[in-house]
């Protein structure tokens, strides 16, 4: 008897990767496409379309696609659709649920923010198994969350609750793609952390060999191994990324006190450079009644998170069914 799998798709802002993924939350097999390079987007779907299947293929004599479910960013769980997404190069309102099922007409097909889907995957399989509240904040080429209170993700009325990443933490600061001007993604993403290793270059004369790089080619984990090695600039710009998200961080928990925060995405495996420091930046400026009580963590799950939580979303809406 074949096993029954759903595909989950995450749709980032430079790659989209996706997985197959069965009830038990085994990861079968995988695979992924750039995203950023497509300006068109039927053309970024025939390529999705054409991997998904060369993937499938490897397995298909075993398996049963049952679903799929896509986390993108500015995705609309209630409506399917993709809406005025600032790190996508596609513009205006984007029926992505009604496009897919062009190509799989048989299938069930559901959307939710990218960051909504990681966090369903760590409340599914990862370290917030058990938890009633928590946060998931994904940090990548943008800023993105997701928050669970009382065991249910947060979507507020219109599908659209859980933009973290673009809270304004300095009036008038750096311009964001969205619009705004002091977007907190502005400072913690991983395309943040490039711009405020410049700043740093900018305010301080110490040697670096950060100085060398051009900025198209300098990215978070340049920044990284630049500061293990004991690199002044790259040091100095974690501890002002860390201070900007520990912040931030202390105003979320006086809104919800959750149980822990998970930290995932590209920037969070800075590990200590960014953990330690942004913990005491959170404790610093959290209400005493707070103090201590909220965990810190890394995503537990091994693999792409949001591929996971894609996953999780088709099973939970088939199971509903």
């Amino acid at each position: 008897m074949k096993k029954e799998i759903t595909l989950g798709i995450d749709m980032g802002g430079t790659n989209t990767a996706f997985g197959f993924i069965d009830k038990d939350g085994n990861y079968l097999a995988e695979g992924n496409i750039p995203t950023s390079k497509h300006e068109d987007i039927n053309d970024y779907l025939k390529e999705l379309h054409l991997e998904i299947e060369n993937v499938l293929d490897t397995i298909r004599d075993q398996v049963t696609l049952v679903g799929i479910g896509i986390g993108a960013p500015c995705g609309n769980y209630l409506k399917g659709t993709i809406e005025h997404a600032s790190n996508l190069k596609w513009d205006g309102v984007i029926p992505f649920c009604d496009l897919i099922k062009e190509y799989y007409p048989n299938l069930p097909v559901f959307l939710t923010n990218d960051a909504n889907a990681a966090t369903i995957g760590e409340m599914i399989y990862g370290g917030a198994k058990g938890m009633k509240d928590f946060i998931m904040i994904t940090l990548g080429t943008g800023v993105g969350s997701g928050f669970v209170s009382n065991g249910q993700l947060i979507y507020g009325h219109d599908g659209f609750a859980g933009e973290f990443g673009h809270i304004v933490v300095a009036p008038n600061g750096r311009q964001c793609g969205c619009g705004l001007h002091g977007c907190l993604e502005t400072y913690v993403s991983a395309t943040g952390v490039m711009r405020s290793a410049y700043k740093m270059m900018a305010k301080y004369n110490y040697p670096s060999e950060l100085r060398a790089i051009p900025f198209y080619d300098m990215t978070s984990k340049i920044i990284c191994d630049a500061a293990l090695k004991g690199d002044l600039i790259a040091i100095n710009t974690f501890k002002y990324t860390a201070k900007i998200l520990g912040e931030a961080l202390a105003n979320i928990i006086t809104i919800t006190s959750p149980e822990a925060i998970f930290l995932t995405g590209g920037l969070s495996k800075a590990g200590d450079l960014l953990f330690g420091p942004t913990k005491e930046y959170l404790e610093m400026n959290v209400l005493k009644m707070f103090s201590n009580k909220v965990q810190l963590l890394p995503s537990q799950l091994t693999k792409n998170v949001a591929v996971y939580g894609a996953a999780a979303l088709a099973w939970n809406e088939i199971n509903k069914k």
